[in-house]
């Protein structure tokens, strides 16, 4: 496997350079990440429609990774909840070293190749489910262990990889392969290969997501109301919707505990005031 995460950068004697030549360089690199991304689009789009197939039959989603990759499979998890109103262990995110590994990193817990599937036999994992392993390299023998045993119990596979045909590709169903070249900093896959990584998250949930209903027009309907920004904007989003003052919205909001239960209570109310009259 030719390894284009770990060749040399493009450039050199960086400990020389202005700051603001720094900061150039490294937005030129990573301009070239949307770029790799767009010839994908049509696999991803299988890989989404596959996923949203499985939830809507009572399936899960689960990410597993280790490092950053593991860590931003985490994020990315662990915002589908509060942004879109799924219920917790609808998306996980699962990383080599467990949750120790989000902060701080474990010692060759990525080396571990039954690590990975011991951790998905914790949830439970079924074919219903979907399993997608996150590897810059391709190769981190956590993810690769995981997804082979996957495979073999019937479980769809998906990867999100920075290397073309690399073992964790190889046992993926699904391969997303977003060579992005050599980082900046050579080997420092937390640069563009992991701003790849979220990028295809990213399209992934959010497109999941909205092929599942959790999205109306271009409004996150059913987002969680955990903060006072978050009941502004569901009361913004209402007097949009529906035209009502700013204050009777975020009574409505409050009441029904969502946007699209306010607004749907706020229809059905005035269909049946109109009948009446």
């Amino acid at each position: 496997m030719e390894k284009f995460t770990e060749k040399t950068s493009h450039y050199r004697h960086l400990e020389q350079q202005s700051t603001e030549q720094l900061l150039t360089w490294i937005n030129d690199e990573d301009q070239k990440v949307p770029l790799a991304i767009c010839p994908l689009i049509p696999q991803i789009a299988i890989l989404v429609d596959a996923i949203a197939d499985r939830l809507v039959a009572g399936g899960r989603l689960f990410y597993i990774g280790a490092g950053t990759s593991g860590r931003l499979g985490i994020v990315d998890a662990s915002e589908c909840p509060p942004t879109f109103g799924v219920p917790q262990g609808l998306v996980n995110g699962l990383i080599a070293g467990g949750d120790a590994a989000i902060r701080k990193a474990v010692e060759r817990a990525e080396d571990n190749t039954e690590q990975g599937w011991l951790d998905l036999k914790e949830h439970d994992i079924t074919p219903k489910d979907v399993v997608i392993g996150i590897a810059a390299s391709g190769g981190t023998p956590y993810v690769v262990g995981a997804l082979k045993r996957c495979r073999q119990e019937g479980i769809l596979t998906g990867s999100i990889t920075c290397n073309p045909s690399s073992p964790v590709a190889q046992q993926a169903d699904h391969a997303i392969e977003v060579v992005v070249g050599p980082e900046f900093v050579t080997g420092s896959t937390r640069m563009k290969a992991g701003t790849a990584q979220k990028l295809v998250l990213n399209m992934i949930s959010t497109s999941v997501m909205i092929r599942l209903g959790r999205v109306q027009d271009n409004k996150m309907v059913d987002m969680q109301l955990s903060n006072d920004k978050l009941v502004d904007r569901g009361a913004r989003m209402i007097v949009e919707a529906t035209g009502v003052p700013y204050d009777t919205a975020k009574e409505l909001l409050l009441k029904h505990g969502s946007v699209r239960k306010a607004v749907d209570y706020y229809a059905s109310e005035t269909q049946d005031t109109r009948r009446k009259t």
